[in-house]
């Protein structure tokens, strides 16, 4: 993909890491783009059930924003009037719209700091397991910007609206232990254990009921902000399409046959 994403294939787990540790992996625009592009490969691929995102190096996850290059960017902006902050529209939207859309589970190993749109791409992914010697910080207030990368939308949905306006308008950085607490992580593990531990559980992720997956998180994502009459009738919806998959009559014949179904993922 880029020298600065890598994408691995592990069967039908798909493996994204940001690969600029010198950097706190932050993201720069060829850094964007790559990480779009993956991310919507992976999300478009019928062989990839599962995803797996992370960061290189133990100190960071990602950083959000390359500050270096948005200060280059904003004097440009002075200078010519051209927009600095197209990015979003342009990079971070169409990224975090093909991560928290994908009808496939995703995971994000927190290795590090995550803060700013890094913390956001974190909080779009269905779980977050992270080192021990991790933390958030949503960032943006602190340069006088407001949250992006979906972050209005998924840290709620996390914490409440209360503790995401606080965290949001007062960032600071929320240390591995408080994110279990408050709901930021699935997991906590010891930072030597991360990476493998992440691996085995998206790789189970990657071994289940895609479809049925799939229809729980379009079933999360529709009742977040409809009636319950028209979730029910999303339901229905979602509940044929997965009783017609393969992987429901693979379920229901291992059921009877008292065994363990081995899930293709259609």
């Amino acid at each position: 993909m880029s020298d600065t994403v890598r994408y691995e294939r592990d069967g039908a787990l798909a493996v994204l890491t940001i690969d600029r540790a010198a950097a706190m992996n932050a993201l720069d625009v060829p850094t964007k783009i790559a990480l779009r592009d993956a991310v919507t490969t992976a999300a478009t691929d019928p062989d990839v059930r599962a995803v797996l995102l992370t960061g290189a190096g133990d100190k960071a996850f990602c950083v959000g924003q390359d500050l270096k290059e948005h200060v280059g960017l904003l004097q440009r902006q002075r200078e010519t009037g051209e927009g600095a902050l197209r990015t979003v529209g342009e990079h971070y939207n169409p990224l975090v719209r093909a991560l928290a859309g994908m009808r496939k589970p995703t995971v994000a190993a927190v290795n590090g700091i995550a803060a700013g749109a890094g913390a956001s791409l974190a909080f779009a992914c269905d779980f977050r397991l992270l080192a021990d010697t991790a933390g958030f910080n949503t960032s943006f207030a602190g340069v006088a910007l407001t949250a992006d990368s979906g972050a209005s939308w998924t840290l709620p949905r996390l914490v409440g609206h209360a503790r995401a306006t606080e965290l949001l308008m007062l960032p600071r950085t929320v240390r591995a232990d408080e994110a279990l607490t408050l709901g930021l992580a699935t997991r906590v593990l010891p930072a030597a254990e991360l990476a493998a531990t992440a691996r085995e559980f998206a790789l189970t992720l990657a071994g289940g009921p895609t479809v049925a997956y799939g229809a729980i998180k379009a079933s999360l994502a529709y009742g977040a902000s409809h009636s319950l009459d028209e979730l029910l009738d999303k339901e229905d919806e979602l509940q044929t399409l997965a009783g017609n998959s393969a992987d429901h009559a693979i379920a229901v014949d291992a059921f009877l046959a008292k065994g363990k179904p081995a899930f293709t993922g259609r």
